[in-house]
């Protein structure tokens, strides 16, 4: 059992989340990637992605506690490792690929952001520890299985 960090790691960012509706469709997010507000109805099964997936199912799926590891797609293979290990075994962690992201690897979590140099910085883990399934989840306790996709 992986215990709880007693507090995020430094650097995260917060940003208001003003609502969280369903709709269909795409949605312009203030974020990149974004950190919540109106989403699919559908949330995205968590897992490790090798590509991208839509914005709007992975904002669902932070509504029910996941956090999202997004990586740049040209990373090194063992940056991508080390995600796909954190990602592994994990009922709320989702990963990745992200166009465009403003570094190496972002993490996300509702209303809550932390950008990383490397996969291998230990606020990484930490923000995991303290995010998922934490105190910014608007339903602690729904599903990131039984959505969309096929993680790898």
């Amino acid at each position: 059992m992986v215990l709880r960090s007693p507090e995020p790691p430094s650097g995260v960012e917060s940003f208001d989340v003003p609502s969280r509706n369903h709709v269909e469709g795409s949605v312009d997010y203030a974020q990149t990637p974004p950190v919540g507000g109106d989403h699919s109805p559908q949330w995205q099964n968590c897992g490790f992605y090798s590509s991208r997936i839509r914005n709007e199912n992975a904002v669902h799926s932070m509504e029910h506690g996941a956090v999202w590891i997004t990586y740049k797609q040209d990373i090194q293979q063992d940056q991508t490792h080390r995600i796909r290990q954190l990602a592994a075994g994990q009922t709320h962690v989702l990963a990745s690929s992200y166009p465009d992201l403003p570094a190496a690897v972002v993490v996300s979590a509702w209303g809550r952001q932390l950008r990383l140099d490397s996969a291998d910085d230990p606020r990484l883990e930490q923000f995991i520890r303290y995010f998922k399934q934490g105190p910014t989840t608007p339903e602690p306790g729904a599903p990131c299985s039984g959505g969309v996709g096929s993680p790898r």
